[in-house]
């Protein structure tokens, strides 16, 4: 019984060690691509000041790509992070990218 006992213990730890080693490295690639995106954020406000809205349209596709990219690829890391509502501002981002910012706010996002 002892043996059947390491036994068990020896696989756990061997998942244990496996999913560390997957979720170390899906946090990596998330930090990795957060800092490009607040590279690119800098880079673009540089270029175009402070404003999205002076941002060329294709650049604007891209961002919305590479954002539901990011929160398909990474949806269980950021279950938790983002808010439903934060969730809902993306997605609409995403859905129609060069008309977000186009749209009347709504009385929470007036603020």
């Amino acid at each position: 019984e002892v043996a059947k006992n390491q036994d068990s213990l020896d696989k756990a730890t061997a998942l244990r060690e496996k999913q560390l080693a997957e979720f170390n490295a899906e946090e990596k690639d998330l930090l990795e691509s957060i800092s490009a995106l607040k590279a690119a954020i800098t880079v673009l406000s540089k270029h175009h000041g402070s404003s999205l809205l002076q941002m060329p349209r294709s650049h604007m596709l891209g961002v919305a790509a590479t954002l539901q990219h990011e929160m398909s690829k990474h949806a269980s890391l950021l279950e938790g992070v983002l808010t439903r509502s934060e969730r809902r501002v993306a997605a609409s981002f995403v859905q129609a990218p060069t008309d977000y910012f186009d749209a009347a706010p709504t009385f929470k996002q007036s603020y």
